[in-house]
């Protein structure tokens, strides 16, 4: 995800992502009617099927020549939404149907999805579309690809009945393709018949030549959305789409790596002795709610162990636990880094954990308190998203 998408939740005032965001003119195209294709928007769909096409066009080097289909479009709109709802689990609105599609969904997801390895996505639409999707296709194609192109004939539309507005939108797109160049028209001149779309050369051109801005101005109004529906998850910047890869942990083990030099730790859910050089970091809240790398939610643990956690929601006989081995590695960090260096590892414990000063962190029962409000929130939230709750570790299963 490019660096301008991971700061807008920083951006004080919104009205200025909104201005960056600003279609550039063009002097043949109705940017207007471009701007306005979201506005009392409901659902994920309108959204999901401008991604969708975005996605399509960029793959294909951006050529006109050739149609779209509706069941091509539904494919990668499904293909787009899996990460957000069902590997972070974001909801879409109670009355979606992608999301409530992707739940019915038989799919033998492989380790590259998961690893974010499959960055094209190829994949994960082949897995969607070799289920039955017929469902999910009709029902997105009786409305979405005629309402998204209504802004450009609000005028001829506005005293018209719903019933008559698709029907109504195929004739205007044909008739006045080339006159009032919507975005696009339609493979067929009855409604029945439809089932893809033609878009417009000049506007595949204009998407090509602004390719940067227009996917983040489309990115940024469905942030808008999808932070309306989940106000209390964190990071929601962070799980629209799959990130293209998995940042280092590097810095990270470095860390863990200096205490456990320094200092015997066992792990917390075997009891395990740790050897520094054969670690793995756990995400005590998983990285998939999460979705950052920021050490004070990071803890040195068996492979094994970590790969037996996965996805789940610790139990909470090991809180205190998390926060003696957090407390004794800041600690021990203390004690053999400088104080510079020291600093600057912990900037995410005092941002995030709200302590006053880096000393602080320093004082357990001040840890403590702030880790309570801190990360019990969060595991409520994490639950009431679906992530699965109370995981023990079984040493028997070792």
């Amino acid at each position: 995800m490019n660096r301008e998408l991971r700061n807008w939740s920083s951006y004080p005032d919104r009205g200025l992502v909104d201005f960056m965001y600003r279609l550039p003119d063009s002097s043949q195209l109705n940017i207007a009617a471009l701007s306005g294709l979201f506005n009392s928007t409901t659902n994920s769909y309108k959204y999901l099927w401008f991604l969708s096409i975005l996605d399509i066009l960029k793959r294909r080097d951006f050529d006109p020549t050739e149609s779209v289909r509706f069941r091509e479009l539904v494919i990668e709109m499904l293909a787009n939404a899996w990460y957000s709802h069902q590997y972070f689990k974001l909801s879409f609105g109670t009355q979606d149907r992608i999301a409530n599609k992707l739940d019915t969904l038989q799919l033998d997801i492989t380790n590259p999805i998961l690893r974010f390895t499959d960055t094209d996505k190829q994949l994960l639409r082949q897995t969607i579309s070799a289920q039955n999707i017929d469902d999910i296709v009709a029902f997105i194609s009786r409305y979405v690809p005629y309402r998204l192109i209504r802004p450009f004939f609000e005028q001829e539309t506005r005293a018209i009945k719903d019933a008559q507005v698709n029907a109504t939108i195929i004739q205007l797109a044909k008739a006045e393709f080339n006159l009032k160049n919507p975005l696009y028209c339609f493979d067929a001149e009855e409604l029945k018949d439809c089932n893809a779309i033609i878009l417009y050369p000049n506007w595949v051109k204009y998407f090509q030549d602004n390719y940067a801005i227009v996917w983040g101005w489309v990115s940024w109004e469905w942030l808008k959305y999808m932070q309306a529906r989940n106000p209390n998850i964190p990071n929601v910047v962070n799980k629209l789409f799959m990130p293209q890869q998995r940042d280092s942990l590097t810095q990270q083990k470095n860390y863990w790596k200096t205490v456990l030099t320094n200092q015997e730790v066992n792990c917390i859910y075997s009891q395990t002795r740790l050897d520094p050089n054969q670690i793995s970091l756990d995400h005590y809240l998983p990285w998939s709610f999460v979705a950052h790398d920021r050490l004070w939610n990071l803890i040195p643990t068996l492979p094994s162990v970590n790969s037996a956690k996965s996805n789940h929601l610790p139990a909470p006989e090991y809180f205190d636990k998390f926060v003696a081995l957090q407390h004794l590695g800041l600690t021990v960090s203390h004690q053999n880094y400088p104080r510079d260096k020291w600093l600057k590892y912990t900037e995410s414990f005092i941002a995030e954990l709200k302590v006053s000063q880096g000393e602080d962190l320093l004082n357990l029962e001040i840890l403590s308190h702030a880790y309570e409000r801190t990360i019990n929130p969060l595991i409520g939230l994490a639950s009431l998203q679906g992530f699965s709750q109370g995981w023990v570790y079984d040493n028997e299963a070792k």
